[in-house]
């Protein structure tokens, strides 16, 4: 709900005496936030594009604006304990001015840098030890030519900036397509950098959240599922990673957190491969610094969601308790298909509640299109492949409308 002036927000939306938190975005990520934040007793102000955006459907206090504008940034700002984000792309100069201002800015630009810019983020890991693959700044066709004949052809082409979801990734097949894809993308003004591609054996992802007084949290790690490119689910914890590797692959994003300073919650997505023995071996993919997909089992799953964790670390409250509340949660995300069922979702919804009582259903308020991220079912149990199978089964019913085959 806005005020009859979007451009003042709802000052009066909060409670007395509690804190506010300003988020710039205004996508599922701010919208279950703002779930959290009432639990807390508090409720978040939020700069959204438009009034019907994700979050701008449930947040009391919605000022409408521009997150690349100082003037609307500082608006959104004015008068809040914290501001942070639900996604790395407000520009680095602007954060410097609000905290210039004395904003309270969670994470810090010099953090965020390091997600809003892969090649910053891997010179940075490498230099702090971590497991990264071979990589390289591409500034043109000779700097591709000679990074692909380094790696033997094994090329992954990257967009520095922007890219999420498979978007601003390429697997060039050969040196011709390397050649005219890198000319094309640097015409059109995409910075590039290049890194080995790894034989992969799965994805994981392991999430964490920091304080600014330094305390940190991990959550156990988690197998992320791809499909054309986009996490479709996450599986918690990640099967067969063994107990060693689960506690160092934690302690790996405990010391990225602390190293780069990052404050709230920070996924360190990663890739797991074999050496030449047969034994896994874990590379840094990518980072984000805020709540994400591969974390959203935990709202049901654990003591402590990354939501409420979140806004914890950002107001340096003490962090919560990242405990399993069962043996296994799985994530599996709501992905519209190409075509919306003629079944409206409340009945869908009703229809998987019917056949899987303990499936919980966490929509976004998102119209049709085909692909998009609408939202997500969790279901926890005991046995691995009941739960996994199930989970499965209730996204796919809210896609389609109609059951997979068995």
């Amino acid at each position: 709900m806005t005020s009859q002036n979007p451009a003042d927000g709802n000052p009066d939306a909060h409670a007395p005496g509690m804190p506010v938190v300003a988020i710039i975005g205004d996508g599922q990520l701010a919208r279950m936030m703002q779930t959290a934040a009432i639990e807390l007793g508090q409720s978040v102000r939020l700069l959204a594009g438009s009034a019907d955006s994700s979050a701008a459907q449930v947040a009391a206090d919605v000022l409408l604006g521009d997150y690349t504008d100082i003037d609307d940034l500082r608006r959104a700002a004015r008068g809040a304990d914290v501001v942070t984000f639900d996604h790395e792309h407000v520009p680095t100069e602007h954060l410097r001015q609000l905290i210039a201002d004395g904003v309270n800015v969670q994470p810090a630009p010099d953090a965020l840098l390091n997600a809003q810019d892969k090649l910053v983020m891997r010179k940075r890991l490498r230099e702090l030890g971590a497991p990264v693959p071979p990589f390289a700044a591409i500034t043109n066709v000779e700097d591709a030519l000679a990074f692909s004949d380094a790696v033997e052809g094994a090329v992954c082409l990257k967009a520095r900036r922007g890219g999420y979801d498979g978007h601003g990734v390429w697997f060039p097949a050969d040196r011709e397509e390397l050649s005219t894809l890198v000319a094309d993308l640097l015409a059109r003004g995409t910075e590039l950098m290049a890194e080995k591609r790894v034989t992969l054996n799965r994805e994981l992802s392991a999430v964490v959240a920091r304080t600014p007084s330094g305390e940190t949290a991990a959550w156990p790690v988690v197998e992320s599922v791809q499909r054309e490119g986009v996490c479709a689910e996450a599986v918690a914890p990640a099967p067969d990673l063994g107990a060693e590797l689960q506690h160092s692959t934690r302690a790996l994003a405990e010391r990225i957190a602390t190293e780069l300073g990052v404050t709230g919650v920070l996924a360190v997505e990663l890739f797991e491969t074999r050496d030449a023995n047969g034994q896994p071996e874990i590379y840094v993919n990518e980072l984000a610094m805020r709540p994400h997909n591969t974390g959203h089992w935990t709202q049901d799953g654990c003591v402590t969601s990354q939501f409420e964790q979140h806004l914890r670390a950002v107001l340096d409250y003490p962090l919560g308790s990242t405990a399993t509340l069962a043996s296994h949660t799985v994530m599996a995300n709501v992905l519209a298909a190409q075509e919306d069922p003629a079944e409206p979702m409340a009945q869908r919804m009703t229809q998987v509640w019917e056949r899987f009582p303990n499936a919980r259903i966490h929509l976004y308020g998102k119209g049709f299109r085909p692909g998009r991220k609408i939202g997500h079912v969790n279901i926890t149990g005991a046995d691995l492949t009941d739960v996994r199978r199930n989970a499965t089964a209730a996204a796919h019913y809210l896609v389609h409308a109609t059951w997979p085959m068995e």
